[in-house]
Formats: C-alpha cells, structure tokens, sequence
C-alpha cells in the first residue's frame, strides 16, 4: 500500500517524496513536508508552496486519481487521506494473497548469510542464541522479499580450541568413568557433554586410547563431530537449521595460492621471523600477524581464506552476523578481501551484542553441566522456543539486551510474546463465536466498518512496508515494535464495544482477518506460529 501511495505521489509531483505518518491520525495517513525543502529554493512561504501541489492532486488525470479522499495542507505540510475504494482493493488483494501477502517474486539477488559459527567445543550458550535468531529471521525475511539466502556456519575446527577440546575430553574420562583425581589446568572445558562423547570414544577406539598421541586426531574428529550433533539440536530447538557447514581445517591446504596472491598484490611483509598483513593501509589500528615465528598461520589466515573461498562463490552480498567480541576483526577482513582484488564492499558486518539474563530480578544462575555460562538448553525448556526468539528480536542486535525468564512466562499483558499473539486468538475466537472463517470476509464490504476499524485495516495494510524497511536496515526490531501496536490496537478495539451481532459487523470482521492475517505473516517472519485459542491471566 504505502509503495503505491509513494509512487502516485512521486508521479504527480515529479519527485522523489518522503512520506510520513502523521501523529494524529485525524490529519490523514500520510504527510510530507516536501514544501518546506523547496522553500529556500523558491523563496517562497512553504504553505503557499504546498497548497500549490497539492491543487496538482485535485486535478490529476492519473488513473491512480482514485487513491486519495482529500488531499489537503496544514500548516505547510501536504496530508494525504485514503479514499475507501482504495483501502478496499488494497484488503481483496491482501486476502486473496492469504500467507504470502507482502511477499515479493524472485529479484535475482542472492546473498550468502554468516551467523552463529560457533566453536564446536560444546553445546551453545545464551549468547550463540541472540545472533542464531537474528540470523534466521534475516534469511526468512529475505526469502520472502524475494532474495536468494544461503545459511552457512563456520565450522572453526583447527587452532588451540581443538587442542583444549581434546584435553578437556582426556580429563572428564579418567575424572568421570574412571573414577581418577586428574590436575586440571586453569583453562579447560568441563560438563556432561564431556563425560557422553568420553563414552563413545572409548567404545569405538578402546580404553587405552588416550595413552598413545598418535590417537589424538581420530579423538578430536569423533569429539567435534558429536558436539555439532549436539549444536545442531539445540539450533533446531530455536527453528534454525544451515544450507551448509564448511570447515575451517581443510581450507588450509589453500592458504600457500593465497598468501601468494596477497605477496603478489604487495600486501605482506616479514618482520622479526612473522609475515604481516598491511591492513593499516586499509584504516587498521596495526598491521597484523598472519603467520606465526613458528611458520603457524594464525586465527586470521583462516578468516582471509574462508572469505576468499566465499567471495570466489560471485554471491551479490555477504553478510557476517559476529559477536561484538570481533568488533577489531572488521577492518583487517575487509582489508584483506581488498587486498585479494574483491570488492569488500559487498560484506556487511552485523554485530551481536552482549545478553544478560535476569529470573525474579536476579543474575540468572548459572549451569551447573557447563560451569560459568548459561546453556541455551536450559532456556529454551524453561521458556519455550517462541518467547526467547520475540525477545531476542525486540532491539537492534548492537545494543546490550537484558530480559527477566520470570517476564516470559507470564500469561498476561506483560509479556509482550504473550499480548500479541492473544490478539491473533482474540480475533479467532471473534470468527469461532460469529461461526464464521477468516476467509469468508472477501466479499463483504468496508463499507459497513466502524470507523475504528478502518483504522485497523491502514496499520494492518502497512506491514509490506514494514518488511521492507527491517530487511533493508537489517533491524528486525522494527517488526516486533511494528506487531506490538498491532496488537495494542486491536486489543483497544476489541474492548471499545460489540463486533458480533453489531450492524457494522460484516465491515469489521473484513477488517479484523486482515489484522490476523498481518499478525500471523509477521509472527512467521519470526518463525513463530500463532495459537488460534489462548487464555489470559489477571
């Protein structure tokens, strides 16, 4: 709707024009103030401006002349109200699309989507969780806007991680089945996980397989492999699965042809037995270390081959979905992506920010399987998949998020998860209690509606637009923020006064099938599916 509405005013005014949502409603649906940016060039009052174009409005010839009611000026500002008919054919076609209103057909641009990535040295913890949902969302979204998404995960499987990995796995065996007091060191991992996979190791290769080093690697296989099974469990739980898992280790075997081509490109140099890469020539605080004195590449080799390996793949975009830890990683991969003749200004970087965890107002306590951090198992049993996803969804992914389980679980207007999907149930139960289906709507008329209810089908007309917007800011908070007045609304019309059995009943339930109908595509933007009947607590 809101794409139309900007077009037609683009047409007749020659110009690309902002449209805005006027506070008070009573003033239109939409507004520019368009008059004033001309003010200074026409040297002329801005409302003497504006009654002029909007006049252009008034005797239009455009076949789209039916879109508006009035148009009209207040204060210099040009206010645009919807004419009925307008709004009539906008709610048809919105029904007729059913589930897939506000999708977009294919636009032949493909993406390959980054996130999560997490080290496959135990099962994910909270934090995995924020860019894990993000990342899904993302893909959804971008799927129904009409792009092509590849999901992949970067499977880190070579470095000091898989070595402590393997230690970690040696010491939970003769702590936990053996029943020995081993020395831990000071950095280690530890949790039931440990003591499971510890069991498979020795049925397949025998218990004395820790004596001999030579074992070590068959070790580190099995052992990374039964903790990808057990992170993508946890991502399934979440509603999040991969178009592809690549791994880190076997990219190594390119990084001679690469580290080639960045000594090619003059890009590297040796200094003190290491070869650095000159990312300050890029904006970098320092060039950095990409092989050890050792002649060991480093973590970032393996972050310039992998991204080579991607852009080598011609995908339109890359986007990296990193925690905020690898804020400092930005500009030496990017640097390297130039300096290997890519364009890095295909790869966008979406930074993942901190959470914290809260139950009844205090620290959330921590796992007793996994030591210091919060599995997201845990979550995820004690809230449900649904609520941790909306939640995680409800702030820009570079801000810190902080959020109460004990909130969540509230079957009230507090929870926020909870009022938006009792809002769809509410208008379910309305077509259950006037033995009606949603989609026998079509063919009554808005003309019948409360007025009350034309406001409902403008906010719920406005949810492509919405969709839009969040994908090209990558922010999905916009759609949580977006279902939430939604939701408000139409709780706030619901208590106003009788639907069913009313004289305008007809128009109305037109316009509450939309609302169902934008709350359910929103909700499943977010991989959350809407329950037709709930009940509310006081």
């Amino acid at each position: 709707m809101q794409k139309i509405v900007k077009e037609y005013v683009d047409e007749i005014l020659k110009d690309d024009i902002g449209l805005e949502k006027p506070k008070d409603r009573a003033l239109g649906h939409f507004s520019t103030p368009y008059a004033f940016s001309l003010a200074k060039i026409q040297k002329k009052s801005p409302l003497i401006i504006a009654k002029d174009l909007a006049d252009k409005f008034n005797y239009s010839n455009s076949p789209n002349n039916d879109i508006f009611e009035k148009v009209n000026v207040v204060k210099g500002f040009i206010n645009f109200t919807l004419s009925l008919n307008f709004l009539e054919k906008q709610v048809n076609q919105a029904l007729k699309e059913n589930e897939n209103f506000g999708k977009i057909p294919s636009k032949n641009k493909s993406i390959l989507l980054e996130f999560v990535s997490a080290n496959p040295t135990g099962p994910l913890h909270i934090g995995h969780a924020r860019g894990a949902i993000l990342g899904q969302a993302l893909a959804r979204l971008g799927n129904y806007l009409g792009y092509s998404i590849t999901k992949e995960y970067y499977v880190n499987d070579a470095g000091s991680q898989m070595d402590l990995l393997y230690t970690s796995l040696h010491l939970a065996v003769e702590e936990f089945i053996f029943k020995k007091t081993p020395i831990y060191p000071q950095t280690y991992y530890r949790g039931e996980y440990l003591e499971d996979i510890g069991k498979k190791v020795l049925e397949k290769f025998g218990k004395d397989v820790f004596l001999d080093k030579q074992n070590k690697e068959k070790i580190i296989n099995l052992a990374k492999e039964e903790v990808l099974i057990l992170i993508k469990q946890d991502l399934k739980n979440l509603g999040v699965e991969f178009d592809n898992f690549v791994y880190e280790k076997p990219l190594y075997k390119t990084w001679d042809k690469t580290k080639a081509k960045l000594e090619k490109s003059g890009h590297l140099y040796e200094k003190d037995s290491k070869i650095y890469l000159k990312s300050s020539d890029f904006g970098d605080d320092n060039d950095r270390v990409v092989v050890r004195d050792n002649g060991v590449p480093t973590y970032l080799a393996g972050d310039i081959i992998y991204h080579e390996n991607k852009f080598k793949r011609n995908f339109d975009t890359f986007i990296n979905i990193w925690g905020a830890d690898h804020h400092g990683y930005i500009k030496r991969v990017k640097a390297s992506i130039e300096f290997l003749g890519y364009d890095c200004s295909k790869l966008e970087i979406i930074l993942s920010q901190m959470v914290a965890l809260l139950q009844g107002g205090k620290p959330y306590k921590m796992s007793k399987r996994l030591g210091n951090v919060i599995l997201l198992s845990d979550i995820i049993s004690e809230v449900g998949a649904d609520a941790l996803k909306f939640i995680f969804l409800t702030k820009k992914s570079d801000t810190h998020l902080e959020f109460d389980l004990e909130e969540l679980k509230k079957q009230d207007s507090s929870n926020p998860i909870f009022y938006i999907s009792y809002a769809y149930a509410r208008i379910c139960q309305i077509f259950k209690k006037a033995n009606l289906d949603k989609n026998a709507t079509l063919e009554y008329s808005l003309k019948d509606a409360k007025k009350e209810a034309l406001d409902l089908v403008y906010e719920a007309l406005l949810l492509p637009s919405v969709l839009e917007l969040a994908f090209v800011k990558r922010d999905m908070q916009k759609i949580s923020e977006y279902l939430y007045s939604l939701a408000s609304s139409l709780h706030h019309f619901y208590n106003e006064g009788k639907i069913v059995g009313a004289s305008t009943q007809e128009g109305d339930l037109k316009a509450l099938s939309l609302v169902a109908l934008s709350l359910k595509v929103g909700l499943g933007i977010f991989g959350i599916i809407p329950k037709e009947s709930m009940e509310a607590k006081a």
